[in-house]
Parts: C-alpha cells; sequence; structure tokens
C-alpha cells in the first residue's frame, strides 16, 4: 500500500511539473509569436483568424468567434480590419444569399505561411541538440495529448 502511494504522489508531482512546463511553454511561444508578428501589420488576434481560416476554409463570423472565444462584434470589428488591409474578403453564400463567409486572400495567406515558417524555424532551431528518436517521440506524444484534450 505504501508504494501505491509513492507512486501516487510521483504521479502527482509529475502532473504539476509538466503543467507547470506547459505553462511556462506556452508563455514562451507566444511571446516569440508576437516577436514574429511585430514585422508584420497583423495583430495576434488577426493572425489566429487568419490561421483559422487559412486551415479550415471559409467560415461566417459566428464561426469564427466561436472557435476564437471572441463576442460576435469583436470579430466583426476585426474582419472590418483584416478586410480594409486586404487580407480577406466577405463572400455570399452561393446557396443562401444571407449567409457571408470569409474568405482568406492572397495577401493573408502569404503572411500566414510567411509566419508558420518562421515560427517551424524558431522551433527547429531550439530542437537542434535533441536527436531524431527525441524528436519523433516528442512529436508522437504531442499528437497523443492534443488527440486526447479534444475528445468530447
Amino acid at each position: 500500500m505504501a508504494e501505491q502511494n509513492a507512486m501516487s504522489l510521483e504521479g502527482t508531482e509529475n502532473i504539476a511539473r509538466m503543467e507547470k512546463e506547459l505553462r511556462y511553454i506556452s508563455g514562451i511561444i507566444k511571446q516569440q509569436g508576437r516577436k514574429i508578428l511585430s514585422n508584420y501589420t497583423i495583430t495576434p488576434p488577426q493572425f489566429i483568424a487568419l490561421q483559422w481560416l487559412f486551415e479550415h476554409g471559409d467560415m461566417t463570423i459566428g464561426d469564427l468567434s466561436n472557435k476564437m472565444y471572441l463576442a460576435f462584434s469583436t470579430t466583426t470589428d476585426l474582419v472590418d480590419r483584416m478586410e480594409n488591409n486586404k487580407l480577406v474578403k466577405r463572400v455570399r453564400d452561393e446557396q443562401d444569399r444571407r449567409v457571408v463567409r470569409i474568405h482568406l486572400l492572397g495577401e493573408g495567406e502569404r503572411i500566414i505561411e510567411e509566419v508558420i515558417d518562421k515560427r517551424r524555424n524558431y522551433l527547429n532551431a531550439v530542437l537542434e541538440d535533441f536527436s531524431e528518436v527525441e524528436i519523433n517521440e516528442f512529436s508522437r506524444l504531442l499528437t497523443k495529448l492534443h488527440k486526447e484534450m479534444i475528445k468530447d
């Protein structure tokens, strides 16, 4: 029984350590991302919106609001600014003219691709001292963690 309690304590300490490391890593990634974005004319929320459109295609402002956990009015303002900067455009749905979708334009796509490429280069530099085996295992575990986190 004592061994089981010791394992439980060790497990609890591991969870606490993982949570702390993930929090720190998240902060560093956010900080690095903002540093990269400082060379562009978009804000971090605009980057997130562009990324959603890049990865999932056209969507309504309501869909984008829900994905970003923002108020509808906040997302509308965000889209207005991105449309003024020629990053996106509003397009009426062919089947239902009442529905307006946000469509990613070439300039928005270019910015997303460049920023993601710079983020990947940063991660590649950080992982320079990791072996191929470590990188493969780390990637596998991150994918597994992500899948567990998005389960309903």
